[in-house]
């Protein structure tokens, strides 16, 4: 096994040595709850902790620390209190009230009030949160009657406006820092003040981020732990070297190789779960330009949907945490329907369809070639672009295969340029919040990440989710959904792969890692290491 830098392991070995002498000082009444430090596998690095203007996953795993939403959710993505103390909706759907925590403030003492709530949703998340703007683009108004009380007032009753409340969704941020400021140059920026349960201590830049407990969170009596490192551990054999040695306490998505899960399965020291990935419902696909020849021909698409074998995917490169996807709805999402048209693996269907093109095979073998634009997230996504490049080119399909940075391949994905490439989304619970934005004609935006990147276009789709996302009856969203689903089948705009169940790593140790649907994102308020 690699052994880990000498750097990286003298920085362990002090964080280890503080969590001892930390665990040592607390009093024998807390002993089994409070105290201590934890650290947090952080792969890769992430570009900014101000939850505001990024949310992939590095930035929402130590964010969601420090930033809070006005709502969390349930594994059955029922919605729980946050900085929202509870709520009344309407009965014609048009209005939200909102009832804060009280006694809440920012991690600078300043107080946090209505007017955050006001700020964060009507003036800055709409100028830097793609997401956050298509769901507040159905407000009409925000009142705030006092300095606990946030009415919100729709356009239009919109069915999952309750479910876009989570900290990566709409994280709530400090008025009194940012209003009237240019958001993303406001020297704010370089540390990042919220009202979760840690604040921010330092930033080491490719070594760690230390957060701290917030002596004077609104939940009585938390957090339990001290500090909170994330570790930045570039070498995934060195990840999977500190798991097993106890350096670090928690690993999450893809921070191990899938290949290493029978391993850690068998280590009696860890635990692995795959709760608390819920409400992302992470889905993965073949993003097909529409743009570049042959991919605007669906039969085409249906070929490469034929060619693949997710059940191989699923079993042999993601070691069961993920399972084949049947279509473009997850079945953790709402409104999933498993009796659409699926495509099973058949290589024979594949090949007829392409005869029926006209892309007859040359002396090669070759009927096509295109490109495949790798995701650079690790060896397991390497070896999904190496499968799908081996069995499309068992039906004549070539395949050559691309590499590039995470950031790179990002500005590429966004700017379509890319004939195919491995991705993954998540669904944020219904498909009104992560599903239609990849398939709706009026959300093809070159340069924006998390858009309808193939460039599919399908008007009376268009329709279906439109009212989809405005009925509030829930049978007949589903049959809604049901029609949008079928829709897609039939015209294959992404070859789907598989519903990714990512597992969460912890020591056995560590206790309430995984507290709620959105996983290791959440606050961390109750986690405490067992004495």
């Amino acid at each position: 096994m690699k052994q880990l830098p000498p750097k990286m392991k003298s920085i362990l070995g002090q964080f280890a040595l503080g969590a001892a002498l930390l665990a040592s000082a607390v009093s024998g009444v807390h002993a089994q709850t409070r105290g201590g430090t934890l650290n947090v596998i952080l792969n890769p690095e992430p570009p900014t902790l101000i939850y505001g203007l990024n949310q992939q996953t590095p930035t929402q795993i130590a964010a969601g620390k420090i930033y809070e939403g006005l709502l969390t959710y349930d594994f059955d993505l029922t919605a729980k209190p946050s900085l929202a103390k509870s709520w009344e909706i309407s009965p014609d759907g048009l209005v939200y009230t909102f009832h804060l925590q009280q006694g809440v403030t920012w991690h600078d003492g300043k107080p946090f009030t209505s007017e955050d709530v006001r700020f964060s949703l009507q003036d800055y998340l709409p100028q830097t949160h793609p997401r956050a703007r298509g769901n507040l683009s159905h407000v009409a108004s925000i009142e705030t009657p006092d300095a606990n009380t946030v009415k919100i007032t729709l356009k239009e009753p919109y069915a999952p406006f309750l479910n876009a409340f989570e900290v990566s969704s709409a994280p709530i941020m400090p008025a009194h820092l940012y209003k009237g400021t240019d958001f993303r140059n406001n020297p704010a920026n370089q540390t990042p003040i919220g009202t979760g349960p840690f604040k921010f201590k330092e930033w080491k830049r490719g070594q760690y981020v230390q957060l701290v407990r917030n002596e004077a969170y609104w939940q009585a009596g938390l957090p339990y732990l001290d500090n909170v490192y994330f570790q930045v551990i570039p070498d995934s054999a060195s990840r999977l070297l500190a798991l097993e040695n106890g350096s670090v306490q928690v690993a999450s998505f893809g921070d191990i190789d899938f290949a290493f899960l029978p391993q850690i399965k068998a280590n009696p020291a860890l635990e692995v779960t795959t709760k608390g990935y819920e409400f992302a419902g992470p889905l993965s696909w073949i993003e097909l330009n529409h743009r570049v020849k042959p991919l605007d021909d669906k039969r085409f698409r249906q070929a490469i949907q034929y060619a693949i074998d997710r059940d191989f995917i699923a079993k042999r490169i993601f070691f069961g945490a993920a399972k084949p996807a049947t279509g473009p709805i997850s079945s953790v999402t709402s409104f999933y329907d498993p009796n659409i048209p699926q495509y099973k693996y058949d290589p024979k269907k594949a090949i007829a369809l392409l005869d029926e093109m006209g892309l007859k095979p040359d002396a090669n073998g070759k009927r096509v070639s295109l490109r495949l634009l790798g995701l650079p997230y690790g060896d397991t996504w390497n070896k999904v672009s190496e499968y799908v490049k081996n069995s499309l080119a068992k039906v004549g399909i070539d395949v050559v295969l691309e590499s590039t940075d995470a950031g790179n391949w990002a500005r590429r994905y966004a700017n379509w340029d890319f004939d195919m490439t491995v991705t993954y989304l998540y669904q944020y619970s219904d498909p009104a919040l992560g599903v239609d934005r990849s398939y709706r004609s009026d959300n093809i935006r070159q340069g924006v990440y998390g858009t309808n990147i193939s460039g599919y276009t399908n008007p009376e789709l268009d329709k279906v989710f439109s009212a989809a996302s405005l009925e509030t009856d829930k049978q007949k969203r589903q049959q809604l959904y049901t029609q949008a689903a079928t829709t897609l089948a039939e015209d294959a705009p992404s070859a789907w792969l598989v519903e990714l169940s990512f597992p969460t790593i912890t020591n056995k140790s560590v206790r309430n890692v995984t507290t709620s649907a959105i996983g290791v994102a959440e606050t961390f308020a109750t986690t405490y290491i067992q004495k």
